[in-house]
């Protein structure tokens, strides 16, 4: 699904210039489940961020689905992107003004779904995620763990090929921390490939393959369990 060759991603202000990611080669399997683990300031958020093709690489390949997307335009990213990624982010990202139902709708919209397949898309969404009944709820009526459950639904409402999770249980107490993880294994073992930057070593031990980043290097990689396509 993913494959990057040599990849750097350099920021340049009007005094200095910071490399946050140097000379990254890396894969990931259609279905596969990743955890990418490293000190704070590693490159974790940027690589996620070119993963997500929000931002690009100053310099190398990014290949998605074999498609050498490196030097995408802004526009061509956003259409690739929304019709194969979801994003879960630690700061949940929900909009205050609008309901769980309407906030999970978002992605379809987007997409230019008819209403009665964005209502039934919705509806298998918040049951998969046990929130039916807040639909009409706020983001500030929920509990942090209601709140992320909502944005999980938002990711996966369009049935994306790829997860990316940044720091998904940050915000989170362990209780609500483990049930965001077991939703996410639940993903993955029907069939989602899920990428996820964590702090957490007990919470890496979810993937299948933890990817260690430092100083903008992948300084190793340790298989958890075993990949079957």
């Amino acid at each position: 699904m993913i494959k990057l060759k040599s990849l750097t991603k350099v920021y340049l202000t009007e005094e200095v210039e910071t490399t946050a990611l140097n000379n990254i080669t890396l894969e990931v399997k259609e279905g596969e489940y990743v955890a990418i683990m490293g000190p704070s300031g590693c490159g974790k958020s940027t690589l996620l961020n070119i993963l997500g093709m929000i931002d690009k690489p100053t310099s190398g390949e990014f290949y998605f689905y074999e498609e050498e997307v490196s030097k995408y335009s802004e526009r061509q990213r956003a259409n690739l992107r929304k019709n194969n990624i979801g994003f879960v982010f630690q700061s949940f990202n929900l909009i205050d003004e609008l309901t769980v139902y309407e906030n999970i709708e978002l992605p379809l919209l987007y997409l230019g779904y008819s209403s009665a397949e964005r209502k039934k898309r919705v509806s298998e969404a918040m049951e998969t995620m046990e929130i039916i009944a807040r639909k009409n709820h706020f983001p500030q009526q929920l509990s942090g763990g209601q709140q992320q459950r909502v944005a999980v639904a938002r990711a996966v409402v369009a049935r994306p090929k790829l997860i990316l999770a940044d720091e998904p249980t940050g915000n989170l107490d362990s209780a609500h921390g483990e049930e965001v993880m077991k939703i996410l294994s639940e993903l993955h073992e029907n069939g989602t490939t899920i990428v996820m930057v964590t702090h957490s070593p007990a919470y890496a031990e979810y993937s299948q393959r933890i990817v260690h980043l430092f100083d903008g290097h992948v300084v190793s990689e340790n298989i958890q369990k075993e990949f079957r396509i």
